[in-house]
């Protein structure tokens, strides 16, 4: 091991190194205000590291013999999941207090979330990405059954647990397989193999098994079984972590995958991630049509975005890449707006995710309400909204290569997702007059509704300028 590897992973290195301090900090302090504290002080680490990331030089680093990289791609998505984490911590806090579970190993559960997040997204051999995606499993299944004391949230640990175990599992069959045909578990390794001898059979099912346990990862249908039950019996705030960064970290990582490891044999890949994508978008759309609980709603919600996101990996190309980092930016930023608002749904003290509590919700929110309008409408992919140049960025990616099919199913998936989206709407402003929520949204929800409200509107004028895509597709070997 050379000291330049320790530079590269030094971000890694030092987001390892504050959650083994802060566990022991935790376990030995007196203090009341620990718990709290530690969830705050996790949210400005994340907030610092991910700006450190951001000012790296953007040169390529390889560390561990070229088992992991440093480059653009994995920074951005460093940044983008260090973010958005970090809010989902501060977004928490009144929900983990009223319900008594706001204990310091939250924070910390989530500090090796995120540190195994990082890890996947900078993966360059099929040892790391495995390390990397069962640290952070690890993690989630802990934090799916965080709130002990509720029957739904310890049912939906373990359904996560074993079928995460399933997906593990081919991901591990997967890589063995790769690794007997092809000589090496290096990416780069694994695509001069296939340039030089050819796919042989036992290498595309590898793939095969390989796209399988990611599908899981990111939710994508038919292996989105889980999704449902885990978001609802999970506590909201960690239904919300699902929703976003490891969401992020398996389709970047399912990106350099196939781009780099896997590139020979793209008209491969491309068929099955298109079909994927393409199951996706209509499962997710038609199934939550019939729900009636919010965040079962976003599940299935969750399962058709992840759809339209694939459609830019299996376009294949580097406009289409860069498409599906834009639709993850979008995509997580409604998602942290819907969220807020679902976190403090509550009626005389008591959660309450059932899609009627918001009837007219607009008489007694008229600013949240329209916010959330304006999420719902930019879900749907409703012009002008980010959202639907979101969804037209990857539909463009996927008809320039001939597959247009693929953007014509996406079209007709949207319009029929758009209606669960019309109907909170509908309750929002036109619905039966019922008993009102809870007053008083926490200050942090009310601002990350509003905020992204706003800016699913001025987005469409210049987020695309202001995250520059341009050169982070660089080191995927495209041309």
């Amino acid at each position: 091991m050379a000291p330049s590897d320790l530079t590269t992973i030094l971000p890694e290195i030092m987001l390892a190194i504050y959650g083994m301090a802060a566990l022991m900090w935790a376990i030995y302090s007196d203090s009341e205000q620990k718990d709290q504290a530690l969830l705050w002080l996790t949210s400005i680490i994340l907030v610092i590291i991910s700006a450190w990331i951001g000012f790296l030089p953007t040169d390529v680093k390889l560390a561990f013999n070229g088992s992991f990289v440093d480059d653009e791609f994995s920074r951005f998505a460093k940044i983008l999941i260090g973010l958005s984490v970090a809010l989902v911590l501060l977004l928490s806090q009144n929900y983990l207090k009223q319900e008594g579970i706001l204990k310091f190993e939250f924070p910390i559960i989530v500090t090796f979330a995120v540190l195994g997040m990082m890890i996947m997204v900078s993966a360059n051999d099929l040892i790391v990405l495995y390390m990397g995606i069962e640290l952070q499993s690890l993690s989630l299944y802990v934090l799916a059954a965080f709130h002990r004391d509720y029957s739904k949230s310890t049912e939906a640990g373990l359904k996560y647990f074993v079928l995460g175990a399933l997906s593990s599992g081919l991901l591990l069959y997967g890589a063995s397989l790769i690794y007997g045909f092809s000589g090496t578990t290096s990416l780069n390794g694994i695509a001069e193999a296939i340039a030089a001898d050819g796919a042989s059979l036992g290498v595309l099912f590898g793939l095969s098994f390989l796209i399988v346990g990611l599908a899981f990862k990111v939710s994508a249908a038919p292996f989105h079984m889980w999704a449902p039950d885990v978001y609802e019996g999970a506590p909201t705030p960690v239904t919300l972590l699902f929703a976003t960064a490891p969401k992020i970290a398996a389709m970047i990582l399912l990106a350099r995958l196939l781009q780099v490891g896997f590139h020979p044999v793209s008209a491969d890949w491309q068929i099955i991630v298109g079909g994927i994508a393409l199951v996706s978008m209509f499962l997710g759309s038609i199934a939550a049509i019939g729900q009636t609980d919010i965040k079962r709603l976003m599940a299935y919600s969750s399962i058709a975005h992840m759809g339209f996101a694939l459609l830019g990996i299996a376009s294949g190309t580097e406009k289409g890449f860069q498409a599906m980092l834009f639709y993850m930016v979008v995509y997580t930023i409604m998602n942290l707006g819907v969220f807020a608002l679902i976190l403090s749904m509550r009626r005389g003290g008591r959660i309450i995710t059932n899609i009627q509590a918001l009837n007219l919700y607009s008489t007694q929110y008229p600013v949240s309400a329209f916010a959330l309008l304006l999420l719902l409408f930019s879900l749907a992919g409703i012009p002008p909204l980010v959202g639907f140049i979101a969804k037209l960025y990857v539909f463009l990616a996927v008809i320039e290569v001939g597959m247009t099919w693929l953007a014509i199913g996406g079209a007709i998936a949207s319009v029929i997702g758009a209606y669960y989206y019309l109907r909170i709407i509908y309750f929002m402003y036109f619905g039966e007059e019922s008993r009102m929520l809870d007053d008083a949204m926490p200050r942090i929800a009310t601002i990350t509704l509003v905020s992204a409200g706003i800016v699913v509107i001025v987005g469409v004028v210049n987020l695309a300028g202001i995250i520059d895509l341009s050169n982070a597709t660089n080191n995927l070997g495209f041309g």
